[in-house]
């Protein structure tokens, strides 16, 4: 079911594929998918799953600076926020689409999904010495929204998001 949808998203793009066309295409009835996935914002979910424990892995265990092997002391929590924001914007925008439909599909969709608390987690470790650590990741996130950077992207270009938020970035860390 996940083959089929990703390759039909990648063909027709995921606003003009139906749940009829993904069952069809992946040979099951479209009660079964719906059972399964509830809806295409679940099957969006399905299909980060994997992109996302990769970038999840690699702040876990690879190398630094995303990765860990900074001291606290050091100015390096810059650095691992730096590196975390520029892999979850090359992350977004190589998924944008999905990472929307995910993140859009019911009001406070974005915030209950697991890999959103992950994300709040570690920005609020590296922002650890702010007086407010936690609403300080809440902040820094919501300009990493699917939705904010499909829109803004449009605007005035993916570069110049780049640049904005690790600036943000870079504030919470002065």
């Amino acid at each position: 079911m996940l083959n089929a949808a990703a390759a039909l998203f990648r063909q027709h793009g995921i606003e003009a594929v139906s749940m009829d066309a993904i069952a069809a295409a992946a040979g099951v009835g479209k009660g079964t998918l719906f059972r399964r996935f509830g809806d295409k914002a679940g099957l969006a979910v399905a299909l980060l799953d994997e992109q996302e424990r990769s970038l999840q892995e690699a702040i876990l265990f690879g190398p630094a600076p995303l990765g860990p092997g900074t001291p606290d002391d050091d100015p390096g929590s810059r650095e691992r926020l730096r590196a975390f924001v520029a892999a979850y914007v090359d992350y977004l925008l190589a998924h944008l689409p999905l990472i929307r439909m995910s993140e859009t599909a019911s009001p406070g969709a974005r915030y209950r999904i697991g890999a959103y608390r992950f994300w709040h987690r570690h920005v609020s470790l590296l922002l650890q010495k702010r007086d407010d650590p936690e609403a300080d990741a809440h902040t820094l996130l919501a300009a990493l929204a699917a939705e904010h950077v499909h829109a803004v992207a449009a605007e005035v270009g993916a570069t110049r998001v780049r640049q904005s938020v690790q600036g943000l970035a870079d504030a919470l860390t002065i």
